[in-house]
Formats: C-alpha cells, sequence, structure tokens
C-alpha cells in the first residue's frame, strides 16, 4: 500500500476558540476600537446595522464558503448564481430596500463569491445615459430580473480607447432601426462580466452612424438571449471567453454581433438622439457618454479594489501575531513575527494604504453625488475634474493596492501561496482591477492631460489677467512653494503640513517637467502628438505623483477633522504619517533631483518612517482590524485564529503545531 496523510477532526467547539496571542493583543488597546468602527462605518447605527446584515449572512448555509476552494469552474459558476438570487430573494423578503444600507453591506460581505456584478453596472447606465422613460421600462425589468443584462464595452482589439471601438450601429430610417454589426473579428466584444452564460441583454457601445455620418460612441440595449428558452438570437454569437488567472465564479464572454436589428428607442438617449428622419441632436458634450465608466470607477474603489488590500491586511496581520520564528534572544522563546521590524516594514505601509484610500474613496464619492446630480440635468462644469479625479483614483489605489495584496501574500510565507488564506485570490482579483475599466497607464495619461493643461491655465494666471479658477484638485498648481525643505531632524518630518508640501511641490515640478518637454518639442517642429507620445513617460510619472500628493493632503483633511476623537486621531495620524513617508522614501529620487530634499534629509525621512513603526505596533488595533471586512466572506477571515488547511474531502482546520502532531502517514 501506499503511504497517505490521516487527518483527525478537531470539531467546531475548537476551531472557533480565540487563539491567545490575539486574544493577549486585544486586551489593552490604546484607543476606543469600537469607536472607530463607529467612525469607518459613518455612525454606531450603521455598525450595528452591518453586524446585524452580517450574522444573517454567516448564518444562512447557502452562503457557506465551505470547500469553496475544491469546486469546480462550473461548481464555481453555478455556486455564485445561487448565492446572488437567494440574496435578492432574501432582501426582498426582510424589507431592505434596493439602495440601502443592508443590501451594500450585504454584497460587501459576500464580495468575491457572487456574480451577475455586471446586471448593476448596465443598469447604473441606464440611469445615467438612458432618458425618463427609458428608465422607466428598462430598470425596472432589471429589478425584477425579467431580463438580465451586461455592460458590453471593451472589445477583443480595443480597451480604454473608446474612440477606437470598431462595433457599429447604423440608423436604418425606412425601418426606423438601428443594424448592430462587429465588422471585423477584433470587433468582437470581449472581458464582460455575465455576458459568457448569463445575460438576455447587454448595453453595447457602438459607434453611431446615422444620414451617413459618423457620431462617436452611443449606447444601444440590444437584446442577446431568448426569453423563452435562453439561446442566443439571430445573428449573435456569444460565449464564455475560457479560463482566467482568477475570478472562475465569473462567465466573463465575448460577443458578436451579425448585422442585429434594434428599434430606434433602444439607443439610450439622454444626452443624445436620433430622429425618425435620421437627423442626429446632441445635448450634453461628446465626454457625457462616458458618464456610466465614471460611476463604475467611483464605487470599484469602495466595492472591489479597496476590499481585497484591506481583507489582504486583516489576513497577512494577524498571521503575524500568532505565528512565531526564531528567539530574538537566543534564550527568549520564538517571537511573534510581526514583532520584527522587517514584518513591520512589510505590512505597516499596506495597512496605511488601506487607510489612504478608505478616505480619499469617501471623500471622491462625496464629490461625485454633487457632480452627477448636476451632470443629470446637463451641467458639465464638474465634469472634466470628477473624469480626472475618479481616473487617477481608480489607476493609483488598484497599482498600489496590487502591490501592497501582493507584500501580504508573501508576508505569511508558504501559507500565503496555498489558496486556503485566501490571499492568492485576493491577489489575482485585485491584479486584473490593473486592466478593467481602464487600464492603468492609458489612465494616468488621461491624468497627465487635465494636469497640462491647468498647469498652462496657471501660468498664464501668474502672468496676466487672472482666468477661470483652477478645479480645487490642482489649486495647488497656482500656490508658489518653498524651494527647499525646512526639515532639520527626523521628527520634522511627523509634521503633514511639512511632507504634504513636499508632495505638492514634487508633483508640481514632475508637471511642469512634462509640460516643458513636449512644449520644447513642439517648438523645434516636432509635431504635437509625436511630441506627446515622446514625452508620456514623463507624464505618467508626473501623474502618479499628482495622484499620490491628492491622496496624501487627503488623509491629513480626514485625520485633521477627528479633532475631538485625540486618541483615535493619534493612530490614524501615526498611518498618515507612515503612508507619507513610504511614499517619500520609495520615490526618494524624486524629491532629491532637483534638490527640494538633501541626502541628509532622506535619512531623517527613514529615521521617521523607521521610528513609526513600533509606535503603530504599540497601538494597532488587532481585535478590530477593519471589522467591516473582517467576516467578509473570505474564508481565511472566517475563522482568524489560525490559517486553515483543509484536506479535499471532509477536511478540518489545524494550526502548524497541531498539523505536525495530529498528521501520521499509514
Amino acid at each position: 500500500m501506499g503511504s497517505r496523510v490521516h487527518r483527525v477532526s478537531l470539531g467546531d467547539t475548537w476551531s472557533r476558540q480565540v487563539h491567545p496571542d490575539i486574544d493577549s493583543e486585544r486586551r489593552t488597546p490604546s484607543f476606543s476600537v469600537d469607536r472607530l468602527t463607529n467612525i469607518l462605518d459613518g455612525g454606531v447605527q450603521n455598525t450595528m446595522l452591518r453586524r446585524k446584515v452580517e450574522s444573517i449572512l454567516q448564518s444562512d448555509p447557502v452562503f457557506s464558503l465551505k470547500d469553496h476552494y475544491f469546486l469546480s469552474h462550473d461548481q464555481l459558476y453555478e455556486a455564485a448564481v445561487q448565492k446572488t438570487f437567494h440574496l435578492e430573494m432574501l432582501a426582498r423578503h426582510l424589507g431592505w430596500s434596493e439602495d440601502g444600507l443592508e443590501r451594500r453591506y450585504a454584497i460587501r460581505e459576500l464580495a468575491g463569491y457572487t456574480n451577475l456584478n455586471l446586471h448593476g453596472v448596465a443598469m447604473n447606465t441606464l440611469r445615467s445615459l438612458g432618458s425618463d422613460e427609458q428608465i422607466a421600462k428598462w430598470v425596472q425589468l432589471g429589478k425584477n430580473f425579467q431580463i438580465i443584462a451586461a455592460y458590453a464595452q471593451t472589445e477583443l482589439g480595443h480597451g480604454s480607447y473608446l474612440k477606437g471601438l470598431e462595433t457599429e450601429a447604423t440608423y436604418d430610417a425606412a425601418t426606423q432601426e438601428f443594424v448592430i454589426h462587429s465588422p471585423t473579428m477584433t470587433a468582437t466584444k470581449w472581458w464582460p462580466g455575465d455576458l459568457g452564460r448569463s445575460v438576455t441583454h447587454a448595453i453595447v457601445f457602438a459607434q453611431l452612424i446615422c444620414s451617413g455620418a459618423q457620431h462617436g460612441m452611443h449606447a444601444f440595449i440590444v437584446p442577446i438571449r431568448s426569453l423563452q428558452d435562453h439561446t442566443p438570437l439571430p445573428g449573435i454569437t456569444v460565449g464564455d471567453i475560457g479560463p482566467k488567472m482568477g475570478m472562475e465564479h465569473i462567465d466573463n464572454g465575448f460577443l458578436r454581433l451579425n448585422h442585429v436589428r434594434v428599434p430606434r428607442e433602444n439607443m439610450l438617449s439622454r444626452f443624445a438622439e436620433v430622429l425618425p428622419d435620421g437627423s442626429y441632436r446632441r445635448f450634453g458634450t461628446p465626454q457625457s457618454n462616458y458618464l456610466a465608466m465614471l460611476v463604475t470607477r467611483v464605487w470599484l474603489l469602495l466595492k472591489g479594489i479597496l476590499p481585497c488590500l484591506q481583507k489582504s491586511c486583516v489576513i497577512a496581520v494577524r498571521y503575524s501575531v500568532i505565528r512565531r520564528q526564531s528567539p530574538l534572544r537566543p534564550s527568549e522563546p520564538e517571537a511573534k513575527i510581526l514583532d520584527y521590524q522587517t514584518q513591520q516594514q512589510k505590512l505597516f505601509p499596506p495597512l496605511a494604504m488601506s487607510y489612504a484610500f478608505y478616505f480619499m474613496a469617501t471623500s471622491l464619492l462625496e464629490f461625485f453625488h454633487g457632480a452627477y446630480s448636476a451632470i443629470l440635468k446637463r451641467d458639465f462644469s464638474l465634469l472634466p475634474e470628477l473624469h480626472a479625479l475618479s481616473t487617477g483614483m481608480k489607476a493609483i489605489v488598484s497599482d498600489l493596492s496590487t502591490q501592497g495584496t501582493e507584500i501580504c501574500r508573501r508576508a505569511c510565507g508558504g501559507h500565503g501561496y496555498s489558496k486556503l488564506s485566501g490571499l492568492p485570490t485576493l491577489v489575482t482579483e485585485v491584479t486584473a482591477s490593473c486592466t478593467y475599466e481602464g487600464e492603468n497607464t492609458v489612465l494616468y495619461l488621461q491624468v497627465a492631460r487635465f494636469l497640462m493643461k491647468n498647469y498652462l491655465q496657471a501660468q498664464v494666471s501668474a502672468g496676466s489677467t487672472p482666468q477661470k479658477p483652477l478645479p480645487p484638485s490642482v489649486m495647488y498648481l497656482a500656490i508658489p512653494g518653498p524651494a527647499r525643505c525646512a526639515a532639520q531632524t527626523a521628527a520634522d518630518f511627523l509634521c503633514s503640513d511639512l511632507y504634504t508640501t513636499a508632495w505638492a511641490h514634487v508633483s508640481t515640478r514632475l508637471i511642469k517637467d512634462a509640460a516643458h518637454h513636449t512644449q520644447t518639442l513642439m517648438r523645434s517642429g516636432v509635431d504635437q502628438h509625436d511630441a506627446w507620445n515622446q514625452t508620456a513617460t514623463i507624464h505618467v510619472q508626473a501623474a502618479k505623483a499628482h495622484c499620490y500628493y491628492i491622496t496624501v493632503r487627503n488623509f491629513k483633511e480626514a485625520v485633521e477633522k477627528l479633532g475631538n476623537e485625540p486618541e483615535i486621531q493619534r493612530v490614524l495620524q501615526r498611518l498618515c504619517d507612515l503612508y507619507a513617508l513610504h511614499g517619500i522614501l520609495t520615490n526618494s529620487g524624486d524629491f532629491l533631483h532637483d534638490g527640494f530634499l538633501s541626502g541628509a534629509q532622506v535619512d531623517m525621512a527613514r529615521t521617521a518612517f523607521l521610528d513609526l513603526l513600533p509606535l503603530i505596533r504599540k497601538t494597532l488595533p488587532m481585535r478590530n482590524i477593519f471589522d467591516h471586512c473582517y467576516k467578509a466572506g473570505d474564508p481565511s477571515c472566517e475563522k482568524p485564529t489560525v490559517l486553515r488547511i483543509k484536506k479535499h474531502h471532509g477536511g478540518t482546520a489545524y494550526t502548524d503545531q497541531e498539523l505536525k502532531s495530529k498528521q501520521r502517514v499509514e
């Protein structure tokens, strides 16, 4: 007989015990963890409501994640569909309103384990781009799941560059229909979630052609599958694109359209319409058709990207207080690995990023609500800044969250390589966010165009009669700052005004340099487009610095508002300091380039950074790091006392020591 590993069941009672190392971490908090949780949730009542929703879901067997990582591709998809519709039925039974907090908490709780998320994106697109009549008709059908919709924008050959989309929508005045067609292989819609198997309708983005003229990208409601037997309709070729790095529970699909006809009323017409005779009328700027993407990007930060980083921090930090490795001194027992400076240096920057991005996302959401309401009323004055902010924040948050999540995975050693830690799934999920809803380099370049335009405007205003005020997010470009950093000691780098000014200086200099290089090339006779291409890398660098500056400034302002919560303010201030200094040290060349910082000052900044690590270690809120994502549907967060190790058939949780003692070879 061959040998096999036999694992003994430890029982559910043991698995629910709190690990003594975590328990000891929770006994002496330096501040009220509950109060911090309330602040992050937006109030005591919200915390109570969230925990109530989480309790309901965790007690429901349909939402169990038992053996989740051992399911096949088809089983993952089916389990996600079951959870999605069970949640919908539960929400209706409990009277949760469609836009209420209960649903929001439930969706966050089950993030990564449900699908049909693009149905919600499609409905938001209808609300953003559809007329009142279209909203009344289609959104109600979507609410009742009489139709299931997807957002079909990206093509095999084009993604972020929407002007290059090849799908065509040609108006036929004789029948008052649009003929939707994929003229080339690269015009195939590629990647839309839920399209592969699930959806009945798609909001297809296509180039509008009417009366022989092209009018750019517009959105059309296109039936995809029969409502009787779910088979593809005539002219439709649709299916699943196949295995991916992750997200195997989502049926990302492809779609080819062969002269598919839809009625004139199926073009979303809040900002533009085609009259029966083929005349075209526009009610806003061409950019208004991108509004749906902005909505998706803003909500993506809080719902899709940031939770991956938060969960990773939860898993890695908790693991690091129960995992012991080597004694600090020969005569002592093995130390918690979180007591090692190197582990703190790995994990505390991602933790600080989590808070920085949380406050940034909530601030952006607040701005979005005001701007969105104005845009729906065809006031587009805030659209450029909303576009730049949402685009830039999507890029930097997904970039740094991907880096931070991978760091958390590595910080858990070999256990982080196991899917049962939850970390590989989080890494692949957040990695995807760097390319969907806009590839990040393209997004940074869009931010760069906004920055260059406003920098040049600031220069004109400085030398003549003041022009229109700059948008608030770039107002700093018109405010002169010091040429040199005034820091004389490491403690000076813990002054939020000092490092915020430093980031403003570097961002301004890089934007200035990028604009100068572009203009110099143009003055030498280089075509404007070639000049931009030849300086694109410098522009991306400037856009990244600007985005980092915005997050530092926003974090600083959020902490300052907590003056009536001194203990919490002190803890968050340290994380804010760490976030800003980590960015300075990571990009020290940018600060040294023009002498704003000296080499000695960079050493001071490093000293300040390292001095923060033990202070944060002492005040780390172990009982409730990101309580609002603690039991967010991730197996590794479900029972945080151990990294769970589970055999395929009937496996049970083990600590490292128990695994060694319980295993025997037969």
